[in-house]
């Protein structure tokens, strides 16, 4: 992985950092084609059916990297060992709206 690409390839960069300006999220935009969810550090193939779904992936469309396992599960076993158990509805700490709760873990 090169050091300033934070993704596996220079293709899966552009694809996850996609700015269009005719769509007012990734999920509407035809031209989006995988989303990437820092928190979770997890990516996924977009299902363009007018909802937000995504099927996650595990290897990179572009370069066949492997792709992290999602840290889907880990985040809300953390989130539970701090006394939270519905972080949709609770005020949870700040790191846990982005990767900074695992970054330097």
């Amino acid at each position: 992985m090169s050091v300033m690409n934070k993704h596996c390839c220079q293709e899966m960069e552009k694809s996850v950092t996609l700015d269009c300006d005719q769509h007012p999220d990734i999920y509407s935009c035809p031209d989006v084609l995988v989303r990437y969810i820092p928190k979770f550090d997890e990516y996924g193939i977009i299902i363009h059916d007018g909802g937000s779904a995504a099927s996650e992936i595990k290897f990179c469309p572009w370069c066949g990297n492997t792709l992290p396992e999602s840290k889907r599960d880990a985040w809300f076993d953390a989130l539970e060992e701090l006394g939270f158990d519905d972080p949709s509805e609770q005020n949870i700490p700040a790191e846990f709206n982005s990767d900074a709760w695992h970054r330097n873990t």
